[in-house]
């Protein structure tokens, strides 16, 4: 396959899977959480509508958003973002409800079931189809063939599994790969490992100069999900993991005992108890130079200062395992915007989802939060800093893409099955062989229904 030139070419990679089944932690959402989201009673079900309004109809009022960006970085980027459009739509005023991301995920089947705002922010893909499926979000086809710079390629991650409607406007993406700060490596004169057995050198060398070699965190319980992706994608190939995430390979074979046996020999060089410590703390282990290396979406740089902080972070794409297999999968979440089925301010809530989708949105978007890039093609890429630069070409250069283990499976066996799969092996990794008998097990339970 040749190395796209274009970042439409490379969107056009995208993989995306058929939808299928729901996570029953957001079934089960608690209520606290619900609380917090500002829940009402139930309201009966419906269709995904598109209403008589559309992106170009009279809009004024308050379009209500819920803001699943609670982190101070990407939440001052959305509240850029409603400046930006308030000023260009006076008639319009933008009331945001925010929520910290995991509760708002684990609880947004029962927050679209019942008195949902307007708009909300959400992931494409699978995560996307599902409650297009079950009618409880709205169609934004109309806005979306307004919108001018969206890729071709981003289409079907945005639209319905039939293809016939898009339902969600995406925004920004990034890549997963292995973070470092360049002066620290500079001092110890550590260089990039190319192969897995170069990573575990470098990370002797690391411990003897007393830096943990890996930050690590798995307390949310995705997190882990990333490193065993990266690492069936580069013992497997690309083709063999997404075959794994549809449920048609055996969670007991050779291929991923193997991957869990390669991660075992890797533990060692991670930070420690990783189930008591959030992303946000592993990332902060990297920033004060108590960790050298975190493999992790580039939102990782949200805990670095703007300025010298943030220019002293870099990255590159987690080492070769097998040669005949190379380095050319990576991971690249694609995230964006959505409707609710009956949005109080639907014409309001189109404009401020098409404001999103534009490049002017998306310009305030990254340029707050510089740890995504934006998804249109028209964005001002001459005011991104060197990593945002670096996460295009890294994108670019990709040969295959995947979204992540929780969309590009089914959600019900990410969350009920591989999470808690993930957990236990951390916790006893000599555990391998009962614990992926038991994931396998479930898999086909929940495959088959």
């Amino acid at each position: 396959m040749s190395r796209p030139q274009t970042e439409a070419e490379y969107l056009a990679r995208f993989p995306v899977a058929p939808v299928s089944g729901m996570s029953r932690r957001s079934l089960l959402g608690g209520a606290l959480a619900l609380g917090a989201l500002g829940l009402a009673a139930c309201s009966s079900g419906g269709t995904a509508t598109s209403g008589a309004a559309s992106s170009g109809a009279a809009a004024t009022g308050e379009v209500t958003f819920g803001n699943n960006q609670a982190d101070p970085v990407p939440k001052a980027a959305i509240e850029a973002a409603v400046k930006g459009f308030q000023s260009a739509n006076p008639g319009l005023t933008l009331k945001l409800n925010t929520v910290a991301h995991t509760t708002f995920q684990e609880n947004i089947n029962n927050y679209l079931q019942g008195s949902p705002d307007d708009a909300f922010g959400w992931f494409a893909g699978y995560r996307a189809r599902f409650f297009a499926s079950k009618n409880l979000v709205g169609d934004l086809t109309d806005v979306y063939k307004a919108t001018p710079g969206i890729p071709e390629g981003l289409k079907k991650a945005c639209s319905t599994e039939d293809g016939s409607k898009q339902i969600i406007m995406p925004a920004t993406y990034y890549p997963w790969a292995v973070l470092y700060r360049k002066s620290v490596w500079q001092q110890n004169g550590f260089a990039v490992p190319k192969t897995l057995d170069e990573l575990k050198s470098l990370g002797d060398k690391m411990k003897a100069k007393g830096i943990v070699p890996i930050a690590f965190a798995d307390k949310d319980g995705w997190e882990a999900m990333g490193t065993f992706d990266i690492l069936n994608m580069r013992a497997n190939g690309y083709d063999f993991h997404i075959s794994l995430m549809n449920g048609k390979e055996d969670w007991t074979s050779a291929k991923v005992t193997k991957v869990f046996d390669i991660w075992k020999g890797l533990l060692p060089y991670h930070q420690p108890d990783a189930l008591g410590r959030s992303w946000q703390e592993a990332a902060q282990a990297l920033q004060k130079g108590q960790a050298a290396m975190y493999y992790l979406g580039t939102f990782a740089a949200q805990q670095f200062a703007k300025g010298a902080e943030q220019d002293d972070l870099d990255f590159f794409v987690f080492p070769e395992i097998d040669s005949t297999i190379g380095t050319g999968a990576i991971e690249a979440p694609t995230d964006g915007y959505m409707m609710s089925r009956r949005p109080k301010n639907e014409a309001g809530a189109k404009k401020w989802l098409g404001y999103l989708g534009s490049a002017a949105g998306q310009d305030l978007l990254v340029q707050t939060d510089p740890s995504v890039v934006a998804t249109s093609q028209q964005a001002d890429v001459t005011k991104y800093t060197d990593l945002q630069k670096k996460m295009i070409a890294v994108l670019k250069g990709a040969k295959e893409v995947s979204l992540f283990l929780d969309r590009d499976s089914r959600p019900d066996f990410a969350s009920t099955v591989m999470s808690p799969a993930l957990q236990s092996f951390l916790k006893t990794p000599d555990d391998i062989a009962s614990i992926l008998k038991n994931v396998e097990a479930q898999k086909k339970s929940i495959f088959a229904s």
